[in-house]
């Protein structure tokens, strides 16, 4: 099954520093929320099972939840991910 996976950059308010990671994580669709150092102040994994669905995700619950003041979402095209191949070969021992 086709998944659609969007990483989300979140700066967010002061105030709202606090709380928002917690909030982010608890958003239908993310699958896990990060606080980050640099120039954002949260990354947000979104996973959905269509492509169509990622802006509801986005301009619809992320960007609406109070503190966050802008976003920046970048699309995944395909995943490469060490864990997994890890996994896919692990025989258990």
């Amino acid at each position: 099954m086709a998944v659609a996976t969007a990483i989300v950059l979140v700066q967010a308010n002061r105030v709202a520093l606090g709380d928002l990671g917690e909030r982010l994580a608890e958003v239908d669709g993310v699958g896990e929320a990060y606080s980050v150092t640099g120039d954002w102040d949260f990354v947000a994994i979104v996973r959905v099972p269509q492509h169509e669905q990622l802006a509801e995700v986005v301009t619809g619950r992320i960007s609406k939840l109070e503190g966050v003041e802008r976003t920046q979402t970048l699309v995944a095209f395909e995943a490469f991910s060490r864990h997994d191949l890890d996994a896919l070969f692990d025989v258990g021992g």
